[in-house]
């Protein structure tokens, strides 16, 4: 019998909550460095405030509201191997003096991630390199501080033409030297083995690959402190952050002048829901594809409607590789920044699905096949709402799963709508926001612990 490869959520997935001191503070015990803080004020109103390693500490966005991304450094000052760091101005993070709040975290590819790309030589104006047989030649990379990338020249088409890298534009074409800082080389060039693959130095400069036989064969490649690297398996080249075990990427790319196009996540698996919003401008919504609801279909983030008709994903469902946008303002416009939170189902460790609602405060009981310790649901059919968010920390017992809305920036509501169970989730309302006779709901759920461990060992209810 085969069990999940997850015996504790809290690796993946944890929630902190915080009380104010009114100065910066570290907080620890997450058990990680999170890539992706979500964080909401419980006492009063406040908007839930979004960060993540891929755009940086500084850089923030608000599921409540339309807004353009905003730079900060009054909410989070550092993401650290065990937690973060909470600005002392962090009012959208509930620092105020005796404010209460609640900051969940994820690790999508963590601060040391790993990439092969397959180099080839293509006649492109010239000899030039390019990855993953991608349509561009000589493109600008992104490889971030502390990843391992390890570029495979084992193709004939590499032979006689070694990359490395410098600190100069065209490395010793350019007048520069070759920089060795991290790199190591194996076997010649377009043979079996060969490969030159660099661990990037905290504080690397930025780089330049080029060949050093010949010149005007490379190109840029930055050296972000973001965790985030160039894929190529889409249509455009996008930069990500992927967590293949736990099934979560964070995907930043811009928009095409296509008409639909494929962006690339890494998750080696297919995507059941994917979070979209445009960077650059205000007034955009977030939308949400999920697979429950179809391609056709998207739901917005910030605020209560239910599911309406889009042509914004293309009408094509992702891939394990990729995932399919249009060229419109809130998807992909040209010129245009936006950032993606990628999930697909892992047995054990995270479900999205969706359900009836009863009408019967004795409510639907959704399966999940472990122990929540997070839950957001939505009415998505027959009825509007706002999303309803849970967790089992605040409060963190039957009874008492108190309750904050994505789309809102409302204080905490300590009615006791939920029971997280050992193999799912009760709904124990009547409300049109969770369980109403014949609306239809799409949920999101991440575990505590699987109902059954990889040992298979039943857990246990609360």
């Amino acid at each position: 019998m085969a069990y999940t490869t997850i015996n504790n959520g809290k690796i993946y997935f944890n929630t902190k909550l915080t009380t104010g001191t009114g100065n910066s503070q570290a907080v620890t015990g997450v058990g990680f460095q999170p890539d992706w803080i979500w964080g909401k004020r419980r006492d009063s109103s406040g908007n839930n405030s979004l960060f993540d390693a891929v755009r940086g500490i500084t850089k923030g966005l608000e599921s409540n509201s339309t807004g353009a991304e905003f730079t900060s450094t009054d909410y989070y000052s550092s993401f650290n191997s065990d937690g973060f760091t909470i600005a002392s101005g962090a009012g959208g993070a509930g620092n105020g003096s005796g404010q209460t709040a609640v900051q969940w975290c994820w690790i999508a590819a963590g601060t040391a991630p790993s990439k092969t790309y397959t180099v080839k030589v293509v006649s492109d104006g010239g000899n030039k390199y390019r990855f993953d047989d991608f349509g561009t030649s000589a493109v600008t990379l992104e490889i971030s501080e502390g990843g391992t990338y390890t570029f495979d020249q084992a193709d004939a088409s590499n032979s006689g033409h070694p990359i490395r890298f410098s600190t100069t534009s065209d490395g010793s074409h350019g007048g520069g030297s070759e920089y060795t800082t991290g790199v190591t080389t194996n076997g010649t060039p377009g043979n079996a083995g060969a490969y030159t693959r660099i661990t990037v130095a905290a504080s690397a400069p930025t780089l330049y690959y080029y060949c050093t036989s010949h010149s005007g064969m490379g190109g840029q490649a930055n050296t972000p402190t973001t965790n985030s690297f160039s894929n190529f398996a889409g249509s455009i080249q996008s930069n990500i952050s992927p967590n293949t075990t736990s099934g979560f990427s964070i995907v930043s790319y811009s928009g095409s002048t296509n008409s639909t196009f494929t962006v690339g996540h890494g998750l080696s698996a297919v995507p059941k829901i994917f979070i979209l919003k445009k960077r650059s401008s205000s007034g955009t919504n977030w939308v949400m594809y999920n697979a429950n609801l179809g391609n056709d279909k998207r739901i917005q983030l910030n605020n209560t409607d239910a599911s309406a008709s889009t042509t914004g994903f293309g009408s094509t469902d992702p891939t394990s590789s990729v995932f399919t946008v249009a060229n419109g303002s809130t998807t992909g416009a040209d010129g245009q920044t936006y950032i993606a939170y990628c999930f697909a189902d892992v047995k054990g460790y995270s479900k999205f699905g969706s359900y009836a609602g009863n009408g019967n405060a004795n409510g639907t009981f959704v399966y999940t096949g472990f122990k929540p310790a997070f839950v957001i649901v939505k009415v998505s059919s027959g009825g509007t709402g706002d999303w309803q968010l849970f967790d089992n920390k605040r409060i963190g017992f039957n009874g008492g799963n108190y309750r904050l809305k994505p789309s809102s920036n409302a204080a905490e509501a300590t009615d006791s709508l939920i029971d997280f169970l050992s193999n799912g989730f009760k709904l124990r309302d009547t409300g049109g926001s969770f369980n109403a006779s014949g609306d239809d709901y799409i949920y999101m759920a991440f575990a505590e612990n699987p109902f059954t461990s990889s040992t298979g060992t039943p857990v246990t209810a609360r």
